[in-house]
């Protein structure tokens, strides 16, 4: 690869995807421009008003938008960072894939988005829940679509995740990496927002009569990152998410045989065959609360096990009693 791009300070050095073929050819235009070519004067000739009755007006620059964003991809005209993060592939496709299953079928609401900073590093740390991991990336698109700054939030995913084929790929395009301190601190001392669910497979994996109920947050390895990196904690409370599956039982020999962390078993998986497999529609809400700031403390503090704890505990005291008051004001589960 050719060296990084030019970046303002504290962002990830940006480098450019020379492993796609370029298709370009001395003759002429390449493949991609004459496709767009024969498909825009195919649409602004004879099908031009059929596609206005289809699309509505402005379908040309839409259109248009689209047919660039194709050819960047197919000639390789993109940019990664080191991370991996695809900053063009994830607003344009992933998280437009994600966000009609958060405003159409979860309807989530969400609250104090003007608590995450509008720039600088930033760690968000959520509860997590609901059998399978939707909170985070509904999480992910809370942050972009309802930050004034439509930032976007970098994920510390499990092992599990950089396993498993495809989503690997996927995880890295939209800019997650593997849960350590290493990289957490690096993208916080790049300004990145960063997002961690400290209760892991724990939380997503506890039964449905446990709903609600924190699980430990492991040995605080998170609030060391921030304190190094002297950025504010951001808590995050996320009711709804529980009730998508509720898991009411567990086959630990098919996922010890499998693997993983557990086999659920919910009121309509496996009974209802892939039809089980869809989450209920749920009504989230996800409420971002008042930061809290580590830079007061100087940075040695990140290696003092009692002060690590501390601040862990708060954060999940802080969690736990957000996620209590939503669900008192809760009308149900469904609206």
């Amino acid at each position: 690869m050719s060296a990084a791009a030019e970046n303002a300070p504290g962002e990830a050095k940006v480098i450019p995807i020379e492993t796609a073929p370029s298709w370009t050819s001395p003759e002429g235009p390449n493949p991609a421009d004459r496709l767009a070519e024969a498909v825009g004067g195919a649409l602004a000739g004879p099908l031009g008003p059929v596609a206005t009755r289809l699309f509505g007006k402005g379908w040309e620059s839409r259109a248009a938008e689209r047919l660039a964003f194709l050819r960047r991809r197919v000639t390789g005209d993109y940019e990664v960072d080191e991370f991996g993060f695809d900053r063009e592939l994830t607003e344009e496709v992933l998280l437009s894939l994600l966000r009609p299953l958060a405003e159409k079928y979860f309807r989530i609401d969400v609250q104090g988005a003007e608590h995450i900073p509008a720039e600088g590093g930033a760690l968000i740390v959520a509860n997590h829940s609901g059998t399978i991991p939707l909170d985070a990336l509904m999480t992910q698109v809370a942050v972009h679509d309802h930050h004034p700054a439509r930032r976007h939030l970098r994920m510390l995913a499990a092992d599990l995740v950089f396993v498993l084929p495809g989503v690997n790929e996927l995880a890295r395009k939209a800019g997650h990496t593997l849960a350590c301190n290493e990289d957490a601190q690096a993208l916080l001392e790049r300004g990145e927002l960063v997002g961690v669910w400290p209760e892991g497979f724990k939380g997503i994996g506890k039964p449905f009569s446990e709903r609600y109920k924190l699980q430990r947050f492991g040995r605080g390895g998170f609030v060391s990152s921030a304190l190094r990196a002297r950025v504010p904690i951001v808590p995050c409370s996320i009711v709804g998410a529980e009730e998508t599956y509720p898991m009411i039982g567990n086959v630990k020999t098919l996922a010890r045989l499998l693997g993983l962390p557990y086999v659920p078993i919910t009121p309509t998986f496996p009974w209802l065959g892939p039809l089980g497999a869809l989450p209920l529609p749920t009504k989230w809400t996800i409420r971002f609360g008042e930061p809290i700031a580590t830079d007061t403390y100087p940075v040695e503090a990140a290696d003092d096990p009692m002060l690590v704890f501390d601040l862990a505990d708060e954060v999940r005291e802080t969690i736990q009693h957000t996620l209590y008051e939503l669900l008192v004001q809760r009308r149900s589960v469904f609206f």
